[in-house]
Parts: C-alpha cells; sequence; structure tokens
C-alpha cells in the first residue's frame, strides 16, 4: 500500500485542470428593484437576486424565516390516510414498528418520530435500523421477518421505501400495514403501501418537494399534533435533528427547507438535545455552531455508526435520557468516526497509487476501482476524494457477501445514473440520482462493468463538465471586505445547497510588500491589496501551486468571506478559494 501523503503526491496535483470561473447571472432589473427598495450594497442585491429573490417582501422572508411560514402537513397527498391508521392503531393498542436508513437522514428521522410517538402511545413501539452489511439499504425481509415474529401489525418507514415494492408487497401478505415516508425519485410503480407520504410522488400538491427524509417524518409528528391538538412546541423541540438531517443529506437549504435549518441551528446552539450537545463537545468546537458544522462534526460521527458498526446506536444515542449512557454512547461513536477516517484514509492512498501507477488511468473520461478487500462503508466517500484528484464520474467497489457492490459519485453537470442505467443488463441491483448512486453485480462482470461505464460516459459527458467549475455570486472591490458588508453576509445563513456561501471575485491585486508567503508547499497566506486601497489578509488551503501568482504581479482572487477566531480574539479575513494571473482583458 502507498504511503504518499495525499496532499504532496506531485504528479496528481500536476494533473488537475485550472477550473472554470462563471459568473452567476442576474437580473440587472430585478438587482436596481431590490436595491431602491432595500437600500443596501448591490452586490447584496445580486447576491439575493440570484437566489430568486425579486422584492422587499420576499427578502424580509428570507432574512426573517418564520416558523409560522411552514406549510400545513395535510397538504402531502396521503398524510390524512396514515394519520387516521396510526390513530386506529395507537386506539387498538396495536404494535408500531418505526423503520428507518442506517445514514445521518435515516437515523435523525426515526429518532424523531419514535421519540414524539413513544410521547404519545404507551403501547408497544419500537425502531429497526438494517445493518448496512448483511441487510444492506432499504426494507429487508429480515427486517418484516423480525416485524411479523414479533406481532408488528403497522410498520413506519423513513428516509426508504419508495422502490420497495417487492418487500411492501411481502409485508402486506404477513398482515403488516406500511407507512412510506421517504423524500426519494419514486418509480412509475408505487409499492402496495397503506399510505406513501413523499412530496415527489405524482400528483402530490404539496408546495416543497425537497425535504429530507427526517423532514417527512417532521411533518409527520406535525400532522399527528395536529390530530390529537398538542402545542406545536412539542414538534419544534426536533428541530436540532431535522437540521441535521438537512445539512448531512445535502438537501437544498431554500423554501421550507431554509425555514428548519435556521430554527434548527438556532435550538442547537441555545438548547440542543444532550446528544448534539456531547457531539458537539467531543468535536472540541467552543464556539457557535453553522451548518457546516453539521456536516463536518456532527454528521460524521453519526454517519460512522452505521458505517463501520450498526447504524441502531446512532438512534439509541439520539433516544437516550441518561447523561452516563449519552456519554458512552457518544465515545462509541467519536471511535467510530476515528475508525472510519483511518480506514478511508488509507483506501484512498491505496487507489491514488494503483490510479498514479496506471498508464491509461490518464486518459480515460472515467474512474472504476475495485479491490475485494476495500471496507464497505467508506467507498462512497473515497469515491469524492478521487475526484478531488482526476475529476471524472467515480465508482469503487468492493466485495460483499460474493457480490462487487460499491459507490458512485459524479461531477458537476453529469448524470452518473443514467451513464450506470446504460450498463444495467451486468448489474443485480442500482439506484441512485444524478450525482450519486449505488450498485450490486457479480465478481465475474466488474471487467465488462468497467470498459462499458466508460463508453458510456466518453459518449455523453462534455468538455465542460470535465474541467471543475466555480460560481461567482460577486464581483467587488477589495475594499467593501469589512465587518458591516460582512454582518449582511451572515444574514444570508444557513449556507448550503441552493444557498451556498457567496464567492467573491476581486480583479487586479497585488502582494503587499512581499508578504505574502508559502506554507508547507500546500497553503497560501495572502496579504494583499488593490491600488491605493485597503490591505486584506486571508488563507488559501491546498492551493500552493498558485502561489506564483500572488508573486508574480496584478492577480485575480475568488473568496469567501469570514470570520477568524483564535485565542478569543476574533478578525475579519477572506478564505481564497482560487487565484489566477490578471488577464489583459476583464472579461471571465
Amino acid at each position: 500500500m502507498s504511503t504518499t501523503p495525499l496532499c504532496s503526491n506531485w504528479i496528481l496535483e500536476r494533473m488537475r485542470p485550472d477550473k472554470r470561473w462563471t459568473l452567476k447571472p442576474a437580473n440587472e432589473e430585478v438587482v436596481a428593484n431590490l436595491y431602491n427598495q432595500l437600500q443596501v450594497q448591490p452586490a447584496i442585491c445580486r447576491l439575493l437576486a440570484t437566489r430568486g429573490i425579486t422584492n422587499y417582501e420576499e427578502a424580509r422572508l428570507f432574512f426573517r424565516p418564520e416558523l409560522a411560514h411552514l406549510h400545513d402537513p395535510f397538504r402531502m397527498k396521503g398524510m390524512q390516510k396514515a394519520i387516521t391508521r396510526i390513530a386506529e392503531a395507537i386506539e387498538w393498542h396495536e404494535r408500531i414498528m418505526v423503520y428507518g436508513d442506517y445514514d445521518v437522514d435515516g437515523t435523525t428521522a426515526v429518532s424523531v418520530v419514535y421519540s414524539f410517538l413513544r410521547s404519545i402511545y404507551k403501547g408497544q413501539i419500537s425502531y429497526y435500523i438494517p445493518h448496512r452489511y448483511r441487510e444492506g439499504y432499504g426494507i429487508s425481509k429480515q427486517g418484516i421477518d423480525y416485524a411479523h415474529g414479533n406481532g408488528y401489525t403497522l410498520m413506519i418507514t423513513l428516509d426508504c421505501g419508495i422502490k420497495s415494492v417487492e418487500m411492501i408487497t411481502y409485508a402486506q401478505s404477513l398482515g403488516i400495514d406500511v407507512i412510506v415516508c421517504d423524500h426519494h425519485l419514486p418509480d412509475n410503480s408505487l409499492p402496495p403501501a397503506y399510505a406513501i407520504l413523499n412530496p415527489k410522488q405524482k400528483d402530490c400538491r404539496y408546495p416543497y418537494k425537497e425535504l429530507s427524509g427526517c423532514g417527512i417524518g417532521f411533518k409527520l409528528i406535525s400532522a399527528l399534533a395536529m390530530h390529537y391538538k398538542l402545542p406545536m412546541e412539542r414538534v419544534y423541540t426536533y428541530l436540532d435533528l431535522v437540521a441535521t438531517s438537512i445539512a448531512a443529506d445535502i438537501v437544498p437549504i431554500d423554501g421550507e427547507n431554509r425555514i428548519l435549518a435556521y430554527y434548527g441551528v438556532r435550538q442547537i446552539n441555545e438548547n440542543p438535545c444532550p446528544a448534539i450537545a456531547t457531539l458537539k463537545e467531543l468535536g472540541g468546537v467552543q464556539r457557535t455552531l453553522c451548518i457546516s458544522d453539521l456536516v463536518f462534526v456532527i454528521g460524521p460521527r453519526v454517519n460512522a455508526a452505521g458505517r463501520m458498526d450498526d447504524a441502531r446506536k446512532a438512534v439509541e444515542f439520539f433516544t437516550e435520557t441518561d447523561p452516563v449512557k449519552i456519554s458512552e454512547l457518544a465515545a462509541m461513536l467519536h471511535s467510530d468516526n476515528d475508525d472510519r477516517k483511518e480506514v478511508d484514509k488509507n483506501i484512498t492512498e491505496e487507489a491514488l497509487s494503483i490510479l498514479n501507477d496506471d498508464a491509461d488511468a490518464h486518459s480515460r473520461r472515467s474512474t472504476v476501482l475495485y479491490r475485494s478487500h476495500w471496507h464497505k462503508g467508506v467507498v462512497g466517500i473515497v469515491a469524492s476524494r478521487l475526484i478531488d484528484h482526476y475529476y471524472r464520474p467515480t465508482i469503487v467497489l468492493t466485495s460483499a457477501n460474493g457480490k462487487a457492490t460499491g459507490s458512485a459519485r459524479s461531477v458537476s453537470g453529469f448524470n452518473i445514473y443514467e451513464a450506470i442505467h446504460e450498463c444495467r443488463d451486468l448489474l443485480e441491483n442500482y439506484g441512485g440520482h444524478c450525482f450519486a448512486a449505488g450498485m450490486t453485480m457479480p465478481e465475474d462482470r466488474v471487467d465488462e462493468f468497467i470498459e462499458r461505464f466508460e463508453a458510456a460516459v466518453a459518449s455523453t459527458i462534455t468538455e465542460a463538465q470535465r474541467v471543475p467549475e466555480i460560481e461567482i455570486d460577486a464581483e467587488i472591490p477589495l475594499s467593501l471586505v469589512k465587518q458591516s458588508f460582512y454582518n449582511l453576509i451572515r444574514q444570508f445563513e444557513p449556507f448550503g445547497p441552493a444557498n451556498m456561501k457567496p464567492v467573491f471575485l476581486s480583479r487586479g491585486l497585488y502582494d503587499y510588500n512581499g508578504a505574502s508567503t508559502l506554507i508547507r508547499d500546500a497553503h497560501i497566506r495572502v496579504v494583499a491589496h488593490q491600488r491605493n486601497g485597503p490591505i486584506v489578509e486571508g488563507i488559501g488551503f491546498g492551493i500552493g501551486d498558485k502561489f506564483r501568482h500572488v508573486k508574480n504581479g496584478a492577480f485575480d482572487m475568488l473568496y469567501n468571506i469570514e470570520e477568524n477566531e483564535y485565542n478569543g480574539n476574533t478578525r475579519l479575513q477572506v478564505k481564497v478559494v482560487d487565484i489566477r494571473p490578471t488577464p489583459h482583458t476583464t472579461t471571465l
């Protein structure tokens, strides 16, 4: 196995193409109208316009989300039927099982629905999380048999089930009613569930389509609270878990998700559940948390349970009330995550070594790697890391139960699901969406799959899709990087898909008196100014190869504006995204 450090692999660094810089289009008439109504910096108006905001009232709702603007859950197709069936189960003291996926979205969803049901129903209720390796994704026969064997007559699935036609038919044959709560895109044929809650199903008039799986679980308990005339504050106590699911599942943070994330993050910082408070402490985070902290601090520790062991302990962690047991479970999750990071690092290094030694790898349009000993729980993460080095659609496969199984990750704009679909005759099972997917195939089909997948990608991927793109929100003078402007940017939080942290462009910058430095050949500390303008400091991680542009005259810079907290002191800085020489023209 290669032990070459990932950040210093010279050949791979040289292979990375320069990124495309693209200024997001904005309707200038809308920008002008917003400026007239809001009287704020034109750059702020441009940010609003690119997010679909056109007037003062829309801007007010964007900057000041209100829980009162959440949609009526009964507008969701199937909700009334689902609530009637749950109420019937409660009245007749039936046994209810809450069943969910093993990732963050699934385990938070199960935690929310199970906890709420347990608070209103004193009968027999339990939860079930399938084992990633023994049972796989979705509703398993083992799970249904467990429910049947223990007398459960109602199963509520969360973050899965919309494609489980065969398994739900089987459950139905055993006398188990199934209520499906899922946010994945349905097939043409729906499972014969008692009720289906999924805004993406045909004829569902629910206004917002991009809820997480936990978000749909939240709407289910909201409807239950309304049915039993309970105060909504009992439902809002779970917003911290809903926000965690939104962040970890990378769903758009707009519309209803923005409201849920906004109040969920506030709750995490002001009054989090004991589980999240403990993970925050273990993660060493002492400042105010934001969405990115949920993605990189909280989410991985929750996910690690299912990746490395058994995801049931994630639900146990979120639903436990004993502080001692919560601390014990948190330590287990933290340990699982440490193990995951080590396995992830080792497999990524081995995969990069394989690609570096393969002369043909450099000319291919896709990457597919298979090694039977790789850990199934991290192959999706490894695929994402490989894209950082070889920017192209990537699949990483390993062996499980005598089959080749793995995960796919795509590049911006390329539908990897469609390319996999072209190879469906080689596969036993597959599913996913345009950016990520999973598949299983006989081990003796892997070589043929590699060639067929390469052909499918090569015939459809465009040259533009082979080059990483950075979308620019606005061009601003460096003099605008100051506290008052940053305070306005903060009001755009929480950031995430559909509302990413703004990327700004400033042109014609210069190194200030040679103060910019290269750090360990990998990172840049920038001290820059425009002619006769203020000095701005910043840090650029992993872009050491761009340092020459800083030292060789005028340069253009893409960056985020952020606060840096160190030793109790807070100061404004920029986080450099990319740098290139200032061209003779002013076009991108």
